[in-house]
């Protein structure tokens, strides 16, 4: 199971206007194949009179799947740039359709590989690219005497709070990067003097926006 990857919030749009072409962008994270293709479909449906709508999409750990469509446009000038794009800045598990509505003026080769680049990368600013990180949920079962201490400690600590759980014990969780547990319990039993019961609960992934 990977442990931290990039991939975009969530959906996207954007547009921009070169040599009278309008290209909208539109980007939404794809786990499996079947979204990545449901999503082409409704852009392309949504903009059905367009002159081209070209796709690319990578999914999986290894990127095992990857995908490029042109849509009409010449052969690699299209599809394969806001591929490129995508792997260029590590992303995982995302789909990106950009639409364009011809505005009378050839772009040419190169004119049009700088377009649907830009206009994926635009895509992804509105997108926002966030970074995930697997992270372990750490149940600590403490008494009350105790909960003061170590609910300070750890609202001072660069780990995080989740949630305080008042039984006839106190349970306290707390969301610990994979790679950080065992330094965690070290921590939290030398601070208790051995006297928390320290567990994992789950494994979960916390997003954080990449500025």
């Amino acid at each position: 199971m990977r442990e931290n990857y990039l991939t975009v919030k969530g959906y996207g749009e954007s547009e921009i206007v070169i040599s009278k072409s309008r290209f909208l962008t539109y980007i939404e994270r794809a786990e499996m194949e079947e979204d990545a293709i449901s999503f082409i479909d409704r852009i392309k449906k949504l903009h059905h009179n367009a002159t081209h709508n070209c796709s690319a999409y990578l999914i999986g750990e290894h990127d095992h799947i990857q995908k490029a469509n042109d849509d009409g446009e010449p052969s690699g000038t299209a599809g394969v740039p806001m591929l490129e794009v995508l792997k260029k800045q590590g992303l995982k598990d995302t789909v990106v359709v950009v639409t364009r509505y011809f505005g009378g003026i050839k772009l040419g080769g190169g004119g049009l590989i700088r377009a649907y680049g830009k206009a994926t990368t635009e895509g992804l600013l509105a997108a926002q690219v966030v970074e995930r990180k697997l992270h372990h949920f750490m149940k600590i079962a403490i008494d009350y005497t105790w909960l003061g201490k170590v609910e300070n400690e750890i609202r001072g600590s660069s780990y995080t709070l989740e949630e305080i759980r008042y039984l006839e014990g106190v349970e306290i969780v707390v969301s610990v990067l994979k790679e950080e547990e065992e330094q965690f319990r070290n921590w939290i039993t030398e601070m208790t003097n051995g006297q928390a019961k320290i567990s994992f609960e789950e494994a979960r992934f916390i997003e954080f926006v990449v500025k």
